[in-house]
This record gives structure tokens, C-alpha cells and sequence, in this order.
């Protein structure tokens, strides 16, 4: 059993040393201060989010782009308390969503794309915040560049709590890979917080028609259809100034569940490296955790743990440090009691993630 562990952890080592390769691979992008040409509609599929979506507007006022190149549509599904949109010199509209399908941000994303008039969309959450040169880094990228669809990466605003360092570290980690994935042109995973496509493209795709059945993956689905049709034409944008800023969750139980609805999906990718990448990551995380009840029950000595810990967190440290310094400037608060508490965690969330259910948003959802 010990060899099959430390099999599992070579396999483990070598599969993050990869995604470490392509994440060097995505080269930084400086935005050329082209003049901003491209039409954007913001989608912002939102459900009771009063608290949020006043500073999420806030930003877009905010925004380094011509008020004539961009509209915003707020999606409303189903909030119990109606949110008024006004005093904002920028056009935004509210509709709500037409529920079709298992999954409500999907249908808030097809239902917004009927009023859409420019060729190009992004979407973000109603907690999120934009920086003032989003649309101009996308703007003077997709100029630059044949694309149909661009990726962009998301971070969290954490206050000095564990919780909160906790999840920044694990949404660094999600983003190392999801770049990483992008540098060895196996692209598989993104965040529809910070997604741009054009919506020809969405058409052409029909949608997120085939995994609607899915309460979420309103980003992977279509990145991973899009892949498989246009793959030249996905791109990562690597830029500093187009990195989106969202809330951590507030308790422990929302962000199980919040992890649970995110692995759900993993069954149900068509990339096949998405599905073995998750595969490594799960058993790499529950090796850890049998070595770790090894050492209490007396079947390791404490060396060998001690070497199997350590070449894990060295890998995965430097996944995570790299990726930290281009979200946060190398901000790495708690790693280490992080380390030591991330594999039961996410071992637990992979396990339960293929038989139970979740909440969110005040609604439950089967796995």
C-alpha cells in the first residue's frame, strides 16, 4: 500500500510540475493603448443580491471605456426583493430569467442573450468588482487577436480570517491549473466571472444545450464545446489590469457546498484532460490523507510521512506561488496550516460530490 501511495504522489508531482510548464507558457499581456473599438453587453445573472449589485454598478461607472461601447443586462432570477436600477450614465437594463433548464444561470445567460445587440458579451457576478481597464485589456486583446472567446482570472477580497486565506489559496490553486491547462493547450476549465465570447459563437455552439441538465459549469460546458469547435480560437488573458475581485464565502458550510456544486461537474466535462487532472488531484489529496492515518496508527514512522508531506507542499507550493504573484502579489497567508487542512477538505467535498446534494442561493440541488 506504501508504494502505491508514493506511486500515486510521483504521478501527482509530475502532473502539477506540468501545469506549472503551461502556466509559464500564457505570457503576460500589456494592453497596447489601441483605441477601444469592441461592443460589450455585461450579463449579470443575480438572485437576491441588493447588498452586492450597487457596488458591482459602481465599478462599471468606474470604467476606463466609452460610454457608447458597452451596455450592462441584469438578469434577475427570481429575487424576493426587486432591485432598482437608476442614476448611472452608463445603459443598463433589467429582465428576468426564463427558466428552462436545471440550472438558473444558464437560463439567466440564454434569456439576457436575447436582448443582446453587440457581437461581443462578458459576464461577471453581481458580488463582484471590475477593475477601471477590464474592457480595454479585452478590448485590446480581442483587436490584437482571431478569437471568439477569452478567459480572464478572478480573486478574492479577503479580510485577515482564516476562512478567508483559506479559500484565496484554493481559488489560487484553481487558477494556477486553469492557466496552466491553457499553456499546454489542453484548456479545460475557467470562470464565468471573468468570460468574454462572442455571441456567434455562443450560437454556433447552440448554448449550453447537452449539459443544461447541470445546475452549474455555465463557464467549463461552453469552454470546453468551444475548445473542441473553434480551438484556436480560445485564448487566456493573462493582464493584471483585467483581473475581476469577488467575496469570499462568509461560513464554512456555504463553501462546502460552493465546492461540491464545482465538483459535481467534473463527471460530466468532455475533456478528457479535465477529467483526469481531477482524477490526479483527488487521489494525490486522499493519499495524503491515508499517509496521515499511516502516522497515527503506527504503520508509517514519521520520516516517511514527514518526506511524502513534504514533496507534495513543495510541488504545490510553487504552483501556488507563482500563480500568487501575478493575483496577489505573492500574498500567501496560512499556506501551511492551509496544506495540512486542504486534503481532508477536498477529499471530503470529492467524495460527497458523488452522492449527495447542495445548497445554494436558498435552493437545493442534487448532485
Amino acid at each position: 500500500m506504501s508504494l502505491i501511495l508514493f506511486v500515486i504522489l510521483k504521478i501527482y508531482v509530475i502532473t502539477i510540475g506540468l501545469l506549472i510548464y503551461g502556466f509559464f507558457k500564457v505570457k503576460k499581456y500589456q494592453k497596447s493603448d489601441l483605441e477601444p473599438k469592441t461592443s460589450f453587453t455585461i450579463i449579470v445573472p443575480f438572485r437576491n443580491e441588493a447588498k452586492n449589485l450597487p457596488l458591482l454598478l459602481e465599478s462599471f461607472s468606474k470604467l476606463n471605456y466609452p460610454l457608447d461601447l458597452f451596455e450592462v443586462i441584469l438578469v434577475d432570477d427570481s429575487s424576493e426583493e426587486k432591485f432598482e436600477v437608476s442614476g448611472f450614465r452608463f445603459q443598463v437594463s433589467t429582465v428576468d430569467t426564463i427558466r428552462m433548464s436545471k440550472s438558473p444561470k444558464k437560463d439567466a445567460i440564454t434569456t439576457a442573450m436575447q436582448h443582446v445587440k453587440t457581437e461581443w458579451v462578458i459576464t461577471t457576478d453581481a458580488d463582484c468588482i471590475v477593475p477601471e481597464n477590464w474592457l480595454l485589456s479585452f478590448d485590446n486583446y480581442i483587436q490584437e487577436n482571431k478569437i471568439s472567446m477569452l478567459a480572464g482570472a478572478v480573486r478574492y477580497d479577503c479580510k485577515n480570517s482564516f476562512l478567508d486565506h483559506f479559500q484565496q489559496l484554493d481559488l489560487t490553486s484553481l487558477q494556477g491549473a486553469t492557466i496552466g491547462s491553457f499553456g499546454l493547450d489542453y484548456a479545460f476549465m475557467c470562470n464565468g466571472a471573468n468570460f468574454a465570447y462572442t455571441k456567434s459563437l455562443f450560437e454556433s455552439l447552440n448554448g449550453f444545450e447537452g449539459n443544461d441538465k447541470i445546475a452549474s459549469g455555465d463557464d467549463v460546458f461552453l469552454l470546453q464545446k468551444a475548445i473542441r469547435k473553434f480551438p484556436k480560437e480560445v485564448h487566456y488573458l493573462k493582464d493584471e489590469e483585467a483581473i475581476v475581485t469577488t467575496k469570499p464565502t462568509e461560513t464554512w458550510k456555504t463553501l462546502f457546498y460552493q465546492r461540491v456544486r464545482w465538483a459535481a461537474k467534473t463527471s460530466s466535462y468532455q475533456s478528457a484532460f479535465g477529467k483526469l487532472l481531477g482524477l490526479v488531484v483527488f487521489f494525490g489529496n486522499l493519499s495524503f490523507v491515508i499517509g496521515f492515518l499511516f502516522l497515527l496508527f503506527g504503520i508509517w514512522s514519521y520520516p516517511i510521512f514527514v518526506l511524502f508531506a513534504f514533496l507534495k507542499f513543495f510541488i504545490d507550493f510553487v504552483l501556488l506561488y507563482i500563480t500568487s504573484l501575478y493575483l496577489t502579489k505573492g500574498h500567501l497567508k496560512s499556506w501551511f496550516l492551509s496544506s495540512l487542512f486542504y486534503p481532508f477538505f477536498s477529499s471530503a467535498v470529492a467524495l460527497y460530490s458523488l452522492f449527495g446534494s447542495y445548497e445554494w442561493k436558498n435552493r437545493r440541488f442534487k448532485v
